[in-house]
């Protein structure tokens, strides 16, 4: 029987650089697609897969995620004095319970495992989600949500994962695959990076996990792989001789948040998304033809 997954690691410690200026004295992960954060996305995404434990990696300059998910009794008192219940509660219910979301330091800058692993006294040997913000998915059920279903039947690790093109491999993390069944891959493998021609697929990695702890083990040794960095693939692949890995194709669509085409494309899609945007959406859009 697989553990439930309760908690959820959000690494935002990275410094937006591709978004200078706007992200000088903000965190991209703040940086609004039409009226929410991306990072708000990501843990309402959480919530809604069952999520308990709100776990945020953050760096220099965060600050404002820790405001965002906190009370603001000005803003609170002001709503309420002009009667804007609505929006007051839509500000409420964005805040998780009390003693239910932590904050963590990562005070280097070495790699998405490293965030990880900066977190490793919160999960206290439990499996456990990593939702990475700037992959933002549009779906009808939440990317999480959906793998937390294949999680339950398969266990182990779990990734999503979509198809890209051969010449963008060197993005990604890339599964090695032994099996398809419908929209879950079973994989004996995995590589960060991979120059086209060396690829073992075009299966690539998105910034959705569902892991188990024995992944922070090899975390705990801190080497270093690809860039430089610690590797969260490479914690995945040492566990492979322990537990299988799947890879699940989500029903959705992702928008790459940390490029500035990727962002414009998100603001559009969610704003067409939106039933009393759409038409004028559409509009403007015509302009631009």
């Amino acid at each position: 029987m697989t553990k439930p997954v309760r908690k959820a690691i959000f690494p935002v410690a990275g410094q937006g650089t591709r978004f200078l200026p706007a992200t000088k004295a903000m965190p991209k992960e703040m940086l609004p697609v039409v009226d929410k954060p991306l990072i708000q996305y990501a843990v309402e995404e959480a919530r809604e897969a069952g999520i308990e434990e709100f776990i945020f990696v953050t760096g220099r300059a965060k600050s404002a995620i820790e405001d965002h998910f906190d009370y603001s009794f000005e803003l609170e008192h002001s709503l309420e004095e002009q009667n804007k219940i609505e929006i007051l509660e839509v500000v409420r219910e964005l805040i998780p319970k009390a003693g239910k979301v932590s904050y963590t330091r990562q005070q280097k800058p070495l790699g998405l495992g490293h965030a990880v692993w900066c977190a490793r006294y919160h999960i206290q040997n439990e499996p456990f989600a990593v939702l990475l913000a700037d992959d933002l998915v549009l779906a009808k059920t939440g990317c999480l949500t959906q793998m937390m279903s294949a999680h339950h039947k398969f266990g182990g690790n779990l990734v999503a994962v979509e198809d890209v093109a051969q010449e963008q491999t060197n993005r990604y993390g890339i599964l090695d695959v032994i099996d398809e069944n419908g929209t879950i891959v079973q994989a004996k493998g995995l590589v960060e990076k991979p120059e086209p021609e060396d690829t073992p697929s075009t299966l690539a990695i998105i910034g959705r996990y569902i892991l188990q702890p024995e992944v922070l083990e090899y975390l705990d040794r801190q080497e270093k792989g690809t860039n430089g960095e610690i590797q969260l693939t490479d914690a995945i692949a040492y566990s492979l001789d322990k537990m299988p890995l799947h890879g699940q194709r989500f029903e959705g669509v992702r928008y790459d948040c940390g490029n500035q085409l990727g962002f414009l494309e998100a603001n559009i899609a969610f704003s067409l998304d939106r039933e009393h945007m759409r038409d004028g959406v559409k509009a403007i859009l015509k302009k631009y033809k």
